[in-house]
């Protein structure tokens, strides 16, 4: 494993900070003190800042020489409304807050490769520092970019790293073309005609209706989408009635659909809007149905992607850059690389060995209260980083269009 040497030395105070953030984290939008954290190193180390886009977002500018070509590195900062099970000396202090996707040891490990490109500066060109806010749910990189990021920023590229628990750690996944799926919900209220439960055939049940709807979705996969293609329906919280005597007027359904093409999710959203009106139209009742995009699916662009694969693999052995398996969950980068060209790539986490004593008893799984990042990936994650970005502005120049 060829780890950058000054990287490995500043390891343990980046895990510092790293347990700070964790001690002290921050949900969609409300990152202001990671946001002060991360903007006072950068600060530290002779990087210029810039502060707000996304609202709470801090993008730091590392410029050397004089070429106009310039790559962008992303982070994500905020943490979820989880309440976490672990004990030890870096658990949460605020209840309902948790970096349980390891948003923190995201964070830490751009942080440790800006100090070294800051103070080394073995590229010609600029790196673009994007920290980002909001990725869980708040679309933290479109607000960002609808704020100018890449105008204000003009990159050719930009890249982003996630933790991935279960993949050893010391191993990478990339791949082009899709990785990860578009992230949709759906909410559609039946809405029938309440009364007595002994008198069912005065009323217009909504919950049969609601349950041969949940039913009917699923045969969108197995009947109407190519065998080939991807998709995954879920059906998550029925909402109906209060007590058990009375049939309800109404019945909720919420879910989500995930899908790694926008053609297959325009077929699953015509089809479950038409089979929603009309299972209730077939039984007198009356349907609301409302579909919200709120992820497009995360796609590699080829050329970026083996690019990340190549600088991986001097790094830690071409045996150890694995085949990026497609994941059916939702990520927010997906917006950056609808504007640029670019990768998102996998870090292992390891199995969860790595937790200190007094962790919870959960796995070390993403979005579990036992979850813990595994500082052991601060150097190496950050060695990826100035590699990639070195090389990356090493290349020639693409030809203009």
């Amino acid at each position: 494993m060829k780890l950058i040497d000054s990287i490995v030395t500043q390891a343990a105070g980046i895990a510092a900070i790293r347990r700070d953030l964790h001690a002290h984290p921050e949900l969609a939008y409300e990152e202001v003190r990671t946001a002060d954290v991360v903007a006072a190193r950068l600060t530290e180390w002779g990087i210029p800042i810039h502060r707000g886009l996304g609202t709470t977002g801090v993008v730091g500018i590392v410029k050397n020489g004089s070429s106009d070509r310039a790559v962008g590195l992303r982070a994500d900062m905020d943490a979820l409304p989880i309440n976490e099970l672990n004990t030890f000396d870096h658990a949460s202090k605020h209840a309902n807050k948790m970096h349980a996707c390891g948003h923190d040891g995201h964070t830490a490990m751009l942080l440790a490769a800006a100090q070294h490109l800051a103070k080394n500066r073995n590229f010609d060109g600029t790196v673009y520092l994007i920290f980002q806010p909001a990725e869980e749910g708040g679309g933290g990189a479109k607000r960002m970019i609808d704020d100018g990021l890449f105008e204000k920023f003009p990159m050719e590229a930009v890249f982003g790293m996630h933790n991935w628990p279960g993949m050893a750690a010391g191993q990478f996944a990339v791949s082009p073309g899709p990785v990860m799926a578009s992230g949709n919900k759906f909410y559609v209220t039946v809405r029938g005609k309440g009364g007595h439960a002994a008198l069912p055939h005065t009323t217009v049940d909504p919950v049969p209706i609601a349950c041969e709807m949940v039913q009917a979705f699923q045969t969108i996969l197995t009947r109407k989408m190519k065998p080939l293609d991807s998709a995954v329906i879920s059906v998550t919280t029925v909402h109906a009635g209060d007590t058990n005597n009375v049939i309800p007027n109404d019945c909720e359904l919420t879910g989500t659909v995930r899908t790694f093409s926008v053609e297959v999710l325009d077929m699953i959203e015509a089809r479950m809007r038409k089979i929603a009106e009309h299972i209730c139209a077939a039984h007198d009742a009356e349907c609301d149905f409302e579909f919200v995009r709120y992820y497009p699916p995360t796609i590699n662009t080829a050329p970026e992607a083996d690019f990340a694969r190549q600088v991986m693999a001097g790094v830690v052995g071409e045996a150890n850059v694995l085949r990026q398996e497609p994941a059916m969950t939702s990520e927010d980068f997906a917006f950056m690389l609808q504007a640029k060209p670019g990768a998102y790539a996998f870090i292992g986490n390891g199995d969860g060995s790595h937790r200190p004593h007094l962790h919870g008893e959960g796995p070390c799984v993403l979005h579990n209260a036992s979850y813990d990042f595994n500082d052991d990936l601060i150097p190496l994650g950050a060695s990826v980083w100035v590699k990639l970005a070195e090389e990356f502005l090493a290349q020639p120049a693409p030809a203009q269009k």
